[in-house]
């Protein structure tokens, strides 16, 4: 068992404080490179085959999800928010400076919940921060729920969408940003905004990444 290390100081160790370029009203601790951070997080925690590290990214879909919620404030205000694998917090916290009552931003990475909890201090805003697998229960009450870039693999986006279908019924919305992913499920969706979003070609196959927001089709 790897030794718990200290992730406040490993993250402001190897990042730095920059602005997503679509979403400049947010500061976030970011990685400019994803292997070499990669290489550092399984050097220090003793273990390899780790996950990527998701939370040191902006990447395209929560860009253009935080820019549709600070665009269309009203979609969020006064609301119970949820922003599922939140990874950096851009998007729970974007929903914050909308005017969301309360964020809940959730994920299993360990270090994604201090960077949450680190991006949330940045930006003068409370996330409620959780590393409950919330795919593993039946959905929490929420008024809208939003989903950055969570279709890549085929099995979790299949329990995604089956667990949005169920917060549905419960009388959540649903926002989804998604630069094209192979296994967002296109046909039962309505395309709301599109966005060219600036990203790192260390990360993508692109420097601009054209992304929509979706929502469940009625």
């Amino acid at each position: 068992m790897a030794e718990i290390v200290d992730r406040v100081r490993f993250i402001r160790t190897h990042t730095e404080i920059l602005c997503p370029p679509l979403v400049p009203e947010v500061r976030l601790h970011l990685a400019h490179e994803a292997v070499p951070l990669w290489q550092k997080t399984e050097e220090e925690l003793g273990e390899m085959g780790l996950p990527p590290p998701f939370w040191a990214f902006a990447w395209a879909g929560g860009q253009a999800l935080a820019r549709h919620v600070l665009d269309h404030k009203d979609l969020v205000r006064g609301r119970r928010v949820i922003d599922l694998a939140s990874g950096s917090g851009l998007v729970g916290i974007a929903a914050r400076k909308a005017g969301a009552a309360a964020v809940v931003a959730a994920d299993i990475d360990g270090f994604a919940l201090t960077a949450m909890a680190l991006n949330a201090a940045l930006n003068d805003v409370a996330l409620v921060v959780t590393g409950d697998n919330l795919l593993a229960a039946p959905p929490p009450a929420a008024d809208v729920i939003l989903v950055g870039d969570l279709f890549y693999e085929k099995a979790l986006a299949e329990q995604v969408w089956e667990w949005l279908m169920a917060a549905r019924k419960d009388g959540a919305a649903i926002l989804i940003g998604d630069p094209g992913r192979s296994y967002l499920p296109r046909a039962r969706l309505d395309r709301l905004a599109d966005y060219a979003v600036p990203v790192s070609r260390d990360l993508e196959d692109a420097e601009i990444k054209h992304t929509a927001v979706w929502t469940p089709l009625a």
